[in-house]
């Protein structure tokens, strides 16, 4: 697992740099999650599917093979709204705390 530290290090790798324009260039520049419901978003991010923290060993990898032995993407293009919804819901369980006792 990667500290705070480490992970910012990466993302200002001038090898992360090179491949996430890499990735940006082969889905061209189109976030891929609004894409598959038919919608053309322009990506911002390039997402680890396997997280960084999680796996390292995969940083800089396009492909990752699943527990079936399948091919599927690493990284992909999707858009600041599909990663922070899609990508990372937890980030979305914010709790809000009621305005008023009767919870309006």
């Amino acid at each position: 697992m990667l500290t705070d530290e480490q992970t910012k290090d990466f993302y200002n790798s001038p090898d992360w740099r090179k491949t996430r324009k890499e990735i940006l260039r082969a889905d061209k520049g189109e976030c891929q999650i609004c894409k598959a419901k038919g919608r053309y978003t322009k990506a911002v991010i390039v997402h680890h599917v396997n997280h960084l923290r999680d796996r390292p060993d995969l940083k800089l990898d396009k492909t990752y093979k699943d527990t079936n032995g399948i091919t599927q993407r690493q990284l992909i293009s999707v858009c600041r709204e599909c990663h922070e919804t899609v990508c990372h819901p937890e980030r979305m369980r914010e709790i809000i705390k009621p305005l008023t006792a009767e919870r309006w």
